[in-house]
């Protein structure tokens, strides 16, 4: 065989060959490669704006969470002004009480000595009356003489 002969036979399927994939090959695979270099970099956008999203929502979380903590802090802050306000209204309350109790306690003993004092009296003016009978070996009349005696009971 000669050689030009099979180097242009060769050059003739190399052509053939290389037009036949340029033509039906090639597309498909190029085609395949891009829709898939497609969704790759569909892929990646979605994965970056997820990305995006993620910080989006951390803060969101983040300025809820503050939110929250304000929140919380300022009903405890209300919460311990309720307390102490409870405690101060509390604390009036019994030293009401207390004084009241006290104010009561003294005018009972107050009453009550009164109470002993006039018992005195009159137990005072009748042993003076019976004194006074036995002095003068008499009797002297209560009822005659209730006047004075009331006069006596007064002055002592």
């Amino acid at each position: 065989m000669n050689l030009n002969a099979t180097l242009l036979a060769q050059l003739v399927v190399f052509f053939v060959l290389a037009w036949f994939t340029m033509k039906f090959v090639w597309p498909p695979i190029m085609r395949a490669l891009d829709e898939r270099a497609q969704k790759i970099a569909d892929g990646l956008a979605a994965s970056e704006k997820a990305r995006s999203d993620l910080a989006a929502s951390e803060r969101r979380v983040a300025e809820e969470m503050a939110k929250a903590r304000n929140l919380a802090g300022d009903v405890r802050a209300s919460a311990e002004q309720q307390a102490n306000a409870l405690l101060d209204q509390a604390r009036a309350e019994a030293a009401r009480i207390v004084a009241a109790a006290r104010q009561a306690a003294e005018s009972e003993a107050e009453h009550a000595m009164q109470a002993a004092r006039d018992a005195l009296r009159a137990e005072v003016a009748a042993l003076a009356v019976k004194g006074a009978s036995q002095i003068l070996r008499r009797e002297v009349d209560a009822k005659v003489h209730a006047e004075l005696l009331a006069n006596l009971k007064n002055e002592l």
